[in-house]
């Protein structure tokens, strides 16, 4: 189904994006008019996991001209962890308290691109969980080839009430399982509609109550927009295909993620 049809009956609906860098270069000329296609795809919520220090600033903007729509989050990304961590966090945590971050995020370990870095990954994830803890944030976890690594920092903070989302999930039934009963939902995007992620054999066994939505955008496109730029208004093509593993309909899908997400991040 094209996104323009989607459009004709999500106005109805109220669904919310919770993992968007719409913020990044690669919407620069374009923006506005994003925007505009997600609120007519009943899109209507944006939330922004930040990447490193450079990308503050743009993120800060988007949010000071779409308020109430677009909400920041605050965080290194796990890629963008280098030898000064310390002092880039350190920075980072000052500005806490002068904009509304919603969460700490995108933080967590990446082990697919370079694996030099373990150690300062796991040392900047747990200070990052640490931050979130003590100021009573969500966390939205980026994993890669490194789920056992964020279960040993995780474990760290055990009974400190952690919640947040596990982003972009794949992996096994027990591992979902596993972060569900710690308090974290499941980010589920465009991958769902991949042949290859096999989620539409994970799904059956969660429960719409620990999931949200998300795109990941401009990355991870669903199908058929595979290999072009992600965009928010493509979370209905999202909601479709989780509808259709689930036995459901697209409106419930909507009801409970939002639901979630709004839970979640109090907004």
């Amino acid at each position: 189904m094209h996104i323009g049809v989607f459009s004709l009956f999500s106005q109805n609906m109220n669904f919310i994006d919770t993992h968007t860098h719409i913020y990044d270069a690669a919407f620069d000329q374009d923006r506005d008019s994003v925007i505009a296609a997600c609120k007519q795809a009943g899109v209507n919520t944006l939330l922004l996991p930040n990447i490193n220090w450079d990308s503050i600033p743009a993120m800060l903007q988007l949010c000071s001209t779409y308020p109430g729509m677009c909400h920041p989050m605050l965080g290194l990304h796990p890629c963008d962890v280098k030898s000064d961590y310390k002092e880039v966090l350190q920075r980072m945590f000052a500005l806490f308290g002068k904009h509304p971050f919603i969460a700490i995020g995108e933080i967590g370990i990446d082990l697919y691109w370079d694996t030099s870095m373990l150690a300062e990954q796991k040392e900047a994830f747990a200070m990052q969980v640490d931050f979130a803890v003590r100021h009573q944030l969500p966390l939205v976890i980026h994993k890669r080839q490194s789920y056992y690594e964020v279960i040993d920092v995780l474990e760290q903070f055990k009974g400190q009430k952690l919640r947040g989302i596990f982003h972009c999930w794949s992996g096994s039934i027990d591992h979902a399982l596993a972060v569900i009963s710690m308090g974290f939902y499941l980010g589920i995007g465009g991958t769902v509609t991949y042949k290859s992620s096999h989620l539409d054999e994970l799904l059956p066994h969660i429960d719409l109550q620990n999931i949200v939505l998300e795109t990941d955008s401009p990355y991870l496109s669903p199908h058929p927009y595979r290999g072009q730029r992600n965009q928010s208004s493509y979370i209905p093509v999202i909601a479709k295909k989780i509808a259709e593993i689930k036995h459901t309909d697209i409106p419930t899908v909507a009801d409970i993620t939002t639901k979630n997400a709004k839970q979640l991040f109090k907004i």
